[in-house]
């Protein structure tokens, strides 16, 4: 003879009926970028130290830095760009504007350390005798310095 947990049991026909799933209250969903995670800030900070010890248009331009300088001018540069983007935030941004003023300070930042330090070791960056690879990479480190100012 089973037993009455292994024989089925009527269901109620109210549980057969199936029931409209529920939508989701859209009014409490927001979907903010500003701030960005500490995660991310230090994905930025990652990236800033690989742009500034490897091979690209900034250190064929104005040298490569050395890893230890370039790790705490990375930090810098972006806790810094951190707090200029955070104090210009609002409650009412979705973040979007915020991000542009962040990123845009890294970029200027970036480029006036390379600058600065490419000055400190007498090298300008227009006449180093460093010979820039064609026209493109020339005009990429132009247009980069260009956003950067602007």
């Amino acid at each position: 003879m089973e037993s009455q947990s292994q024989t089925e049991r009527p269901q109620d026909p109210q549980d057969e009926v199936q029931q409209e799933p529920k939508k989701p209250d859209n009014t409490t969903l927001t979907f903010r970028i500003w701030p960005p995670s500490q995660r991310t800030r230090d994905a930025v900070i990652s990236r800033l130290i690989e742009t500034l010890t490897t091979t690209s248009v900034l250190s064929k331009r104005y040298g490569a830095l050395p890893a230890d300088e370039a790790s705490s001018a990375a930090r810098t540069i972006e806790e810094e760009a951190f707090s200029v983007a955070d104090a210009a935030s609002s409650a009412e941004d979705d973040g979007i504007e915020i991000l542009q003023v962040y990123s845009k300070d890294i970029s200027k930042r970036m480029l006036d350390a390379v600058k600065s330090r490419a000055n400190s070791a007498g090298v300008d960056g227009n006449d180093n005798g460093v010979v820039v690879a064609g026209g493109a990479t020339e005009n990429a480190v132009s247009t980069a310095e260009a956003e950067a100012e602007a």
